[in-house]
């Protein structure tokens, strides 16, 4: 029986003990509310969030409401900040065994090591499904609840299956997007259209099946195009893309995915990167209303930047992207997209001579491209909310924590002070998936811990014994490769990079 087969039935007799889903008032704390009338945030102190069900079913300005029913569990959240959860528009978590792999890799060694294409033969369909279901974990214990999974490890229907599973079995809020690429001769497109149809039958209320596809440029009127944009238009499945331009030249713009017809309905769209988007670009994503995916430390730490994004970020939301090379949450992206869009924006001013009279950028955008906006993104008004009606996807911050402690603007302690360190409760769905600062169910977390490490491990060994690329003459797309100064941080002779510790 295969490892993720195992789990999951092991999941199954747990019950995913001690999650139930039974009435619960989260009484006392700082709300970080939405006025869906006014489209702006709302915070309410010494509040309450009634949840029933999956669902929000009130929230008060008071700790604890006349009308609250009998029988509702009541979770103390004195002095602690209630905020929606975060929303991860782009993100491959397959690649979680490759930790501390690739620190300083650039995106050219990333796609000849890393990537899809490269990391094939490392993988069983056991390794695929526990570092999925690892990653997600992650993700949860930081406050993310809702992932678009960008699944480009369908390189045969059993790895594909492995990677759906996990997904279902971590109790995230996963849109799981079967990334269709011909893999082999014997497992091409057509095969896993087939493949997406059947696995339509083995999601459940949070894992939804998505559709992930990279050839809208280089293939655009190829067979396997138009059979992936008809099973767009035909089932309406959110679809996610890679847009890379510039010098690196990877296409699926949105004048492209427009062009097959896929832009302009009501299927959610999400662009991931959007690197280099252009004037025409934006519009169509206004006019369609399309988001792309900004996944800040992903475009610094890999070199394909973002020179435009911060022009379109009212049809934008954060992404992590490989979470094996950095920060795995959400909260990190923002901070650094809220001071590097300062940065730029000031150096505008400051480069004509001239002292900066406004700040640009508030911690209110920031924290909203980093819950709201990501709801939006995948065409759901009740994600990434804290409102009557909406989906009760919620993370409780300590408030006395010494980063947090004497706070005032609840909003600012997120965003600037907070670390996932100071996360206490977590509920997806209105279940607890992290409670006082543990992924609910050690033990079960334990033997997921013990399995990964096992693969982690082996894969991370061959890598290790396999040279780096040779990255001279051009680039797969025919670009030339660029020598990049570096930079050193000590005295002498040198670059000062050191050794890899791998």
């Amino acid at each position: 029986m295969h490892l993720f087969k195992s789990v999951s039935h092991a999941i199954l007799a747990l019950g995913h003990a001690g999650i139930a889903t039974c009435a619960k008032l989260l009484s006392g704390g700082t709300i970080i509310a939405f006025d869906q009338d006014a489209k702006e945030l709302n915070v309410i102190r010494g509040g309450s969030i009634l949840v029933e069900g999956n669902r929000i079913v009130s929230v008060s300005d008071v700790a604890s409401p006349l009308d609250t029913p009998a029988g509702v569990e009541v979770v103390d959240c004195t002095d602690k900040i209630i905020t929606p959860g975060f929303i991860d528009t782009h993100r491959h978590g397959w690649q979680t065994v490759f930790k501390t792999m690739g620190s300083n890799t650039t995106l050219a060694e990333y796609a000849m090591r890393y990537s899809a294409l490269a990391a094939r033969p490392l993988f069983t369909p056991d390794d695929l499904y526990i570092s999925q279901l690892a990653g997600i974990y992650e993700a949860l214990a930081a406050g993310v609840t809702t992932i678009v999974d960008h699944a480009h490890h369908t390189w045969t229907p059993d790895h594909s299956a492995a990677g759906l599973r996990a997904s279902v079995d971590s109790g995230a809020r996963v849109f799981w997007a079967y990334a269709f690429q011909n893999s082999s001769a014997e497992f091409r497109v057509p095969q896993q259209i087939a493949q997406w149809k059947e696995l339509a039958s083995k999601t459940s209320n949070l894992t939804e099946l998505a559709i992930a596809y990279d050839y809208f440029t280089t293939n655009p009127d190829g067979a396997d195009t138009l059979a992936v944009a008809d099973l767009i238009k035909e089932t309406k499945s959110l679809l996610t893309t890679h847009h890379v331009e510039g010098p690196l030249m990877l296409g699926n713009s949105p004048q492209d995915l427009h062009r097959a017809g896929v832009l302009d309905s009501s299927t959610p769209v999400v662009i991931s990167h959007a690197a280099f988007l252009d004037v025409r670009g934006a519009a169509l994503l206004r006019r369609t209303n399309q988001h792309i995916s900004i996944t800040p430390e992903s475009e610094m730490h890999y070199g394909h930047l973002h020179p435009t994004s911060h022009l379109i970020m009212d049809q934008a939301s954060l992404g992590v992207d490989t979470h094996m090379t950095f920060s795995s949450d959400v909260l990190t992206q923002a901070r650094l997209w809220l001071q590097s869009v300062r940065y730029r924006i000031y150096q505008n001013t400051v480069d004509r001579f001239e002292v900066p009279a406004q700040n640009p950028f508030s911690v209110n955008q920031a924290f909203l491209l980093a819950t709201r906006n990501g709801g939006l993104a995948v065409g759901r008004k009740d994600l990434g909310v804290i409102s009557e009606g909406a989906k009760a996807d919620l993370v409780v911050w300590e408030g006395r924590s010494p980063a947090m402690l004497g706070w005032t603007d609840p909003v600012a302690a997120v965003i600037l002070h907070a670390s996932v360190g100071d996360i206490v409760h977590v509920l997806v769905d209105g279940a607890f998936r992290k409670r006082n600062g543990r992924l609910v169910d050690d033990r079960y977390y334990d033997s997921v811990q013990d399995q990964f490490l096992e693969a982690a491990r082996r894969i991370q060994a061959i890598l290790k014994k396999t040279p780096l690329p040779s990255l001279e003459g051009n680039f797969l797309t025919g670009m030339p490769y660029g020598k990049v100064m570096q930079v050193d941080a000590k005295r002498g002779e040198g670059t000062g990079y050191g050794s890899s510790f791998v």
